[in-house]
């Protein structure tokens, strides 16, 4: 079936988004506007965030939107119950796989809940999660993941926008539905929501779950300046479609991939002229060209993809018609509940380790260790169809110990060591997965921790 909708439902979504960037480009060259964050941070008036595609439709997006950055003063603090002041803001390891620094950490912050529905936000925190962490390559490399609740607490259940755009509720995070005038477009205050990421550790990615039913979300895929996180979803936790949104989102923020849905019928995105896009699966080379060249993709090409098909060079991608090229006909850069292709894959894997480390000590690193220490390193299980794990090997003064492959710790009495001088002992685990063929990103997929040892 053709997942591209028809030229006549795109361009309303695309001339209110000229609109909006046409009437606002004036305040966004002028800089950050005065509006602060809790930390008293500047934040741009405006940003750009993705608009998920339809309900009735799988297609993935309908193009970006200028929306404001902030809104109008929270007032749910103020009016909180004594209960909801005291619960709100707390935060909760849901998952803990290990320290923030050796992990990417996951930051999901519900809206639109009161104190008494605290509950059912972790219930549906974690269902979110679970929606996630069932698609590849999340599935097998779930457990490189933390994922942390912040308890915000709202005056009002629900969000502003459900059910119709009349609806306003005081919410901790001012989220809303028809955002630019678009129903599906669940927009926040990004202020607010920074105070909350603040109070989790070192947050590497964002979800923001609104207490509703109503189809929608957004991505908001800049990299945050002030706290660091690859970007921010938003969904409504209530409908069975809006996982699916979160997770093209993170295909932005954490594979910096481009989407691969076009629009037909609209003039400025019928053929690309540019020069060859940054982004790993979009392409202005055919197949023979990309072969030639070793560029982009290359050594995915005629391999058979999850999303079904042949990896080639497929016309069409980066919201351009003709011009650029996307590796598969249908992946889930175009069509929401397809999986990834397997450049995407590749792509999000290598951003799974840009913030995850595969070892991480569990004896002190920063002692010398006597005889009577073992040195223990935890190493991440990865949940393969076939199997396979990490390669873990040890070294002392850089020369393997083949005795020791594979495990997890090693006695200091072990060492056989004959002289009184501190020597260095260090094991690396190494992920040699298929699913990554670069070589520059599969150096990201080994890590070494290392110790001083003597007699």
């Amino acid at each position: 079936m053709d997942r591209v909708r028809r030229p006549g439902r795109r361009r309303p979504v695309l001339r209110a988004a000229v609109a909006m960037v046409c009437a606002t480009a004036a305040l966004v060259a002028a800089g950050p506007a005065g509006t602060a964050d809790a930390a008293d941070r500047p934040v741009p008036a405006r940003v750009k965030v993705e608009i998920p595609g339809p309900e009735q439709d799988d297609t993935a997006g309908s193009g970006h939107l200028l929306v404001p950055a902030a809104g109008s003063p929270a007032k749910s603090a103020g009016r909180l119950s004594e209960a909801g002041r005291a619960a709100d803001g707390t935060v909760t390891k849901m998952i803990d796989n290990g320290p923030t620094a050796d992990r990417l950490d996951v930051v999901v912050i519900g809206d639109g809940y009161t104190a008494a529905e605290l509950g059912k936000f972790h219930t549906d925190a974690a269902q979110k999660w679970a929606e996630v962490a069932a698609v590849e390559p999340y599935t097998t490399y779930r457990d490189l993941f933390n994922v942390w609740t912040v308890d915000a607490v709202s005056h009002d259940s629900g969000v502003s926008g459900d059910p119709d755009p009349a609806t306003v509720r005081d919410t901790a995070l001012g989220s809303y539905f028809w955002c630019g005038d678009i129903e599906r477009l669940l927009c926040i205050d990004q202020p607010k929501v920074d105070a909350y990421v603040a109070k989790a550790p070192e947050a590497d990615l964002v979800l923001v779950l609104a207490n509703s039913a109503k189809y929608g979300g957004a991505g908001y895929n800049e990299r945050s300046a002030t706290l660091g996180y690859e970007g921010i979803s938003t969904a409504s936790a209530g409908h069975a479609k809006s996982g699916q949104v979160a997770i093209h989102e993170t295909g932005h923020s954490l594979g910096k991939l481009a989407d691969e849905y076009f629009y037909p019928g609209v003039p400025d995105y019928e053929h690309y002229t540019g020069p060859e896009p940054a982004e790993s699966n979009s392409s202005t080379l055919t197949a023979d060209r990309m072969a030639a060249q070793r560029a982009k993709w290359y050594r995915w090409l005629g391999a058979q993809s999850p999303d079904g098909g042949t990896v080639g060079t497929y016309e069409g991608g980066n919201y351009y018609v003709t011009g650029l090229q996307r590796p598969t006909d249908n992946s889930l850069m175009r069509v929401l509940g397809k999986p990834f292709n397997l450049p995407g894959v590749e792509a999000m894997i290598a951003g799974f380790y840009q913030h995850a480390r595969i070892t991480t000590p569990l004896t002190p690193t920063d002692r010398t260790l006597r005889l009577r220490h073992t040195a223990k390193v935890s190493v991440p299980r990865l949940h393969t169809a076939d199997g396979r794990q990490p390669v873990v090997r040890w070294y002392l003064d850089g020369r393997e110990l083949k005795r020791f492959e594979g495990r997890r710790q090693v006695a200091v009495a072990e060492l056989w060591l004959l002289d009184l001088r501190t020597h260095r002992l260090s094991v690396t685990a190494e992920d040699r997965t298929p699913s990554v063929r670069d070589p520059e990103a599969t150096r990201t997929l080994r890590s070494t921790t290392e110790w001083t040892v003597r007699l």
